[in-house]
């Protein structure tokens, strides 16, 4: 049977054994991209440039969490949420410039992702950034914006456990540097999921700023990621717009959802109203003990640790 007609993966559901809260800590990973092929998923270059976007949105995106993370922290009255907190920045801003590294090697190779990139730094540092505001207006548009990140993260968090489950990648003959890179950060977006959503309901909390924040991180999202495909496969030089002598077609996203190659459609779509459950939270989706297993044997999550333990050993006790 073809493989086009696989089922199509629901939400994973959390292990028994899943382990307590973990106590979050920035990974200072590094990847080598001297040898990363432009369609880094072999003879599939549709399929590369819908994750490719990935590398385009989030950067800027977890820049500005990091940013809007710092302003709340003054605010937050629980030591353990704030040590999340902490941690959570921290692996956010090692995301951002772990996903630099790719937009420098598709610059290499004839792709500048430049005017993509600064269209979404204008959003999220102009449109979504900081304003002269004071007093309780300042601190509520804090808050819309905790909503936002929230709903974003939940995707995120589905993203990463996709990127866990993907076997047809494996299969496909995915690059192993970026497969490692999308696991690596996709097992810490799943590692963190709860804290964007326990951090909103600690400073506010309330399901309609929730809902409307998430209604506008979906239409963001959806449209961003499709411009991005657009944007990517007009400007890659190998295909000039076209892939097969054919411009590209939403068909083909459902189609290489099918196939396990890319985050399937249907599973996207169900993130919203899996949200705005009443009795929602992010540790009722996803599976931290398999995020932890792959960063157990990360070729770049191990790389960084054996760094750390070897800077402490040289620095010795204090």
């Amino acid at each position: 049977m073809s493989s086009d007609h696989s089922p199509v993966p629901g939400p994973a559901a959390p292990a028994v054994d899943e382990p307590d809260r973990l106590v979050l800590h920035a990974r200072d990973v590094r990847f080598d991209w001297s040898a990363l092929d432009l369609h880094w998923i072999p003879d599939e270059p549709f399929a590369t440039h819908v994750i490719n976007v990935l590398h385009l949105l989030l950067p800027e995106g977890e820049r500005w969490f990091v940013e809007v993370f710092k302003q709340a922290v003054p605010h937050i009255t629980d030591d353990e949420l704030r040590e999340q907190v902490l941690g959570f920045i921290g692996q956010e801003a090692v995301h951002a410039e772990a996903h630099a590294g790719v937009l420098d090697h598709m610059d290499a190779h004839g792709l500048d992702p430049r005017p993509y990139v600064e269209q979404i730094a204008w959003l999220f540092r102009v449109v979504l950034g900081d304003r002269e505001l004071s007093g309780a207006r300042e601190f509520a548009w804090l808050r819309m914006r905790l909503a936002v990140i929230a709903g974003i993260e939940h995707y995120t968090a589905v993203l990463g456990q996709w990127v866990l489950d993907a076997d047809r990648l494996d299969e496909a003959g995915t690059d192993p540097t970026m497969l490692d890179l999308l696991r690596w950060h996709g097992a810490e977006e799943v590692e963190h999921r709860a804290v964007a959503y326990d951090l909103y309901t600690h400073l506010d909390g309330g399901y309609p700023r929730r809902a409307l924040a998430m209604g506008v991180a979906a239409v963001a999202l959806a449209s961003l990621w499709v411009r991005g495909v657009r944007f990517l496969i007009a400007n890659d030089p190998y295909l000039k717009g076209r892939i097969g002598g054919r411009r590209p077609r939403a068909s083909w996203a459902l189609r290489d959802g099918r196939r396990g190659l890319v985050p399937h459609l249907g599973r996207l779509a169900r993130a919203v109203p899996e949200y705005l459950r009443r009795r929602y939270h992010p540790s009722h989706h996803g599976s931290t003990s398999q995020a932890v297993a792959y960063l157990a044997v990360s070729p770049a999550a191990r790389a960084a640790e054996a760094a750390e333990q070897e800077a402490a050993r040289q620095e010795g006790p204090r």
